[in-house]
């Protein structure tokens, strides 16, 4: 049984391999992105629901962007606090701030989809770039890094959208982290021509893809996935590139505690299921061949059946995963974490389990 058990080990570790070095080596041993400014016309579209702590501090950076020709289309949809009357108080201030106010509609209640459709509608400009109310950009430069990819083939554009880093706190590692994984997996598949998602804190495509797919209407009774399930959905190897620029990063801040992280993570789990079969058999078979890479070290070790040749593949897996991981997290400037990569990984894997038992029992909280 021992040696079945042993033979299977060594195939896990054949399709951990293949991830690390044949798809995510694309993008973590790339060269660095170079920046040419293409000037194009550009709405910067934010959706925000009961945000406004957050669009005080952070729409004023947008505003302040260094770019000839652009406009901000703030959304507030239905917000209960302050935040329309913040977003009225921008628009006197900007003249390029376009304010679009959402009324709770019955059929579409709680939808952010159709918050931005509206905002998308009432936008000027060809070219539509997404942030979140809780985002703010890396640099003056961040719609010029984004836009400086758009061709006129490649219309959709996937950008990082990482989160702030709190100083000795290994809540925020763990979720750093996961946000550099995940980014890995999705701008690695779209370097390779198979884009399977891409992220709202940092999303850019051209108006008229919105509208060859009619929007979000598809998956309109799906209430999240504006952003993941769009690019799942419109995305192929002709239209979409990435952007990895420094300048191009937006980023957020972090959850503060583990609860608020899991229940984040629980919704993002759940939009995955509608993802296209290939793409969840892809995102499948990693997360597969890592748990059981390890169950099966554990086993053999623990009957020290030809524990030399399981030491040596172990350590070959780790010295290749935590090479390519380190690679990418310094191209995303996250270079701290990688030091931590076995233990936040062991932690990412039990995570992931237990939000796959749990959306079995519960479906998770989505828009506000």
């Amino acid at each position: 049984m021992l040696i079945y058990i042993f033979y299977s080990l060594i195939v896990v570790a054949f399709i951990q391999l293949f991830y690390y070095l044949g798809i995510f080596g694309k993008f973590a041993f790339g060269k660095q992105q170079d920046i040419t400014a293409k000037n194009l016309p550009v709405s910067v579209i934010v959706c925000a629901k009961n945000e406004e702590e957050n669009v005080k501090k952070y729409i004023p950076l947008l505003a302040q962007q260094d770019y000839p020709d652009f406009e901000i289309v703030l959304i507030d949809d239905a917000s209960s606090d302050e935040t329309l009357e913040v977003f009225e108080q921008f628009e006197k201030e900007y003249s390029n701030i376009r304010l679009v106010k959402v009324e709770n509609n019955e059929a579409f209640w709680g939808n952010k989809k159709y918050a931005l459709t509206l905002g998308i509608k009432a936008s000027k400009k060809d070219y539509l770039l997404f942030t979140d109310a809780d985002c703010f950009p890396n640099s003056k430069n961040w719609i010029t890094a984004m836009t400086a990819n758009f061709t006129s083939e490649k219309t959709i554009i996937l950008g990082y959208g990482g989160y702030e880093k709190v100083e000795r706190s290994f809540l925020n590692k763990i979720i750093r982290f996961e946000t550099v994984l995940t980014a890995l997996q999705y701008l690695s598949w779209a370097k390779l021509g198979a884009p399977y998602m891409g992220v709202g804190r940092n999303l850019a495509y051209k108006k008229e893809e919105f509208f060859n797919v009619n929007g979000f209407i598809d998956h309109i009774q799906i209430r999240s996935g504006d952003d993941d399930l769009f690019v799942n959905q419109a995305a192929n190897k002709a239209n979409t590139t990435i952007s990895y620029a420094p300048e191009s990063f937006t980023y957020s801040k972090p959850k503060k505690n583990y609860k608020e992280w899991f229940t984040q993570k629980r919704r993002h789990v759940s939009t995955a299921e509608h993802y296209k079969f290939f793409d969840k058999v892809q995102l499948g078979l990693f997360f597969c061949s890592q748990l059981f890479f390890f169950l099966l070290v554990i086993i053999l070790l623990s009957f020290q059946f030809q524990w030399i040749a399981v030491l040596a593949i172990l350590a070959t897996r780790y010295t290749v995963a935590w090479t390519v991981v380190g690679c990418a997290a310094g191209k995303l400037k996250e270079r701290d974490i990688k030091i931590w990569f076995p233990f936040i990984e062991i932690a990412l894997i039990f995570t992931q389990i237990n939000i796959f038992i749990t959306n079995i029992f519960s479906k998770p909280v989505y828009w506000k």
